[in-house]
Formats: C-alpha cells, structure tokens, sequence
C-alpha cells in the first residue's frame, strides 16, 4: 500500500555554522511524534502498523460507509482506508500545513481535508458510518478527550462504529501518583502534555458518551525498539531512519531519551485500540 504523503525528512548535508544553534534549538523543541518524521518515520501510532490494521479490520470499512478520521496526520492510516474505497472519507485537521499537503494526495469523489478541531468539527450530524482517530486523545486533557469522543458519538449514525488507538497505563488499579509520575515523564521528553488512562478509564469514557465497547485490542508500547521499527517501516527505511538519527546529534539524543522513558514505563504502558459501536 503506498503512503499518501511522504514525511519531510530532514537534509542530512552540512549545516552553515551560523546557522547550526537555531536549527538544534528547533529540534530540540520539536514534538517527538513530528521529529520522528523528520527523521523519515512513517508510523507513528504508539501499537504500530499492525495494531492500526487490526483496528481497521474490526471497523470493517466498507464500499457503503462514509468515513470520517480525525487527525490524519501524515497519512498513513487514510491510505489503507481509501485502499478500501468508501463511499466518502473526510479528514479533520487542525494543522494547515499537513491539511494543505493531503489535500494534494488525496483527490477523487468524495475524497476531502477540511480545516477543524476533532471536538467540534464543521461537519453534519450523523453523516458518517465509520469514525477514527489515532494517537490523539492521550495528548488531551480529560475534558477535552471527552469532548472529542462526543463529536464522535453526534457525526456517526445509530450503530455506528468509533475506532481509537492510544496508549494505556496498567494495571487498572495503578495508583494516582504513579499515573502522574508517568504523565510528567511523557510529557517531559515528547514535548506534548501526554495524559494516557488506563483501559478500565478508556472504556468508561467511551461508554459515559454514549458507546457500548465491542473489542479492545493491545500490543507493547515498543514504537522505538528496532523490531517494531522494521516492522511498521520495512528494513531499507528502517536504514534511512537510522542514517538520519545518527547524523543529526540533537534528534538523536532526543529520540534515545524517549526510548529511554518508553523503556523505564514498560511495563506500566501499552498501547490499546477500542472499537465501540455508538447507542
């Protein structure tokens, strides 16, 4: 399946000297999900290409749906949804940039980007039979995670399905402090205000909004450990991804402290994929 964007990935030829600091101070700041893109990742969901096919396969798009995603991002998912050929796809994106970028792969029939924000998008209630986002709702706060399951919850039909893919904390029963010892760290090294629940939280929501939860799917939080990496990319990118790593010393010292906190948190994270179906 070919992508329907490729990620803009950073030039690897010298620096001006003058230059140097500004560029470093960037990707310093950078967001993790973003730097890794420029680095030439492709997926950057947090259970990887396999737990975002098998949130498809449960979604079931099909020739009659009209699907809407939000968030698309670079893309990636959109290409396997519109591999299947819906009678429409909408994408919701708050960033211009990568709206602007999308709306030059995607193109067709019923095939749109539209401006907006996942918890109050422009578009009609219950006009979709299919909606999905990935590796969004765990950079909300809580109420705003709420809010977006809601827009859900008003775009879908009776008996709609709704996919999300985020991460998990576990057990269930984690302690208050250590959640948000978690939360900190994560925030700390992606530079986005990541708040993950747990899958007892996850399904609380969903269901609080008007969902009833068909299927939960997990997979390890291992979006940077080489295999995964291989996996999602295939071996000759996996080798492009390395190359731009290791030349450019402030995404490289970056990306390993994320590794690092994903690595320390193992065993209290995973990734999870929810499939509810909309009462």
């Amino acid at each position: 399946m070919q992508e329907i964007m490729e990620p803009e990935v950073v030039e690897t030829r010298p620096t001006p000297a003058g230059h140097r600091s500004t560029a470093n101070q960037h990707l310093n700041a950078e967001q993790g999900h973003w730097l890794l893109a420029k680095m030439g990742k492709k997926v950057l969901r947090p259970g990887g290409k396999e737990l975002t096919l098998g949130l498809l396969e449960k979604l079931q798009v099909s020739t009659s749906d009209d699907v809407v995603e939000f968030a698309p991002g670079l893309g990636f998912t959109a290409a396997i949804t519109l591999g299947k050929n819906p009678r429409s796809y909408t994408g919701v994106e708050l960033n211009e940039e990568a709206a602007g970028i999308l709306r030059k792969k995607i193109k067709g029939p019923k095939r749109e980007i539209v401006i907006g924000n996942a918890c109050c998008s422009p578009l009609s209630s219950g006009s979709a039979d299919k909606v999905y986002g990935e590796a969004m709702l765990t950079m909300q706060a809580d109420h705003r995670k709420a809010e977006i399951i809601r827009e859900a919850h008003r775009l879908l039909r009776p008996g709609g399905l709704y996919g999300i893919h985020e991460i998990a904390l576990t057990p269930d029963s984690m302690p208050a402090e250590a959640k948000k010892q978690v939360q900190h760290d994560l925030a700390t090294t992606i530079k986005v205000n990541a708040r993950p629940l747990t899958r007892a939280e996850w399904t609380a929501m969903l269901e609080a909004e008007g969902f009833a939860v068909e299927c939960v799917m997990t997979n390890p939080m291992h979006l940077l450990e080489t295999a995964r990496i291989i996996d999602d990319e295939g071996f000759l990118r996996t080798l492009l991804i390395t190359w731009n790593i290791l030349v450019h010393g402030k995404a490289r010292r970056r990306i390993l402290e994320m590794r690092k906190v994903f690595r320390r948190y193992g065993p209290s994270m995973k990734a999870i994929a929810i499939v509810a179906r909309k009462r």
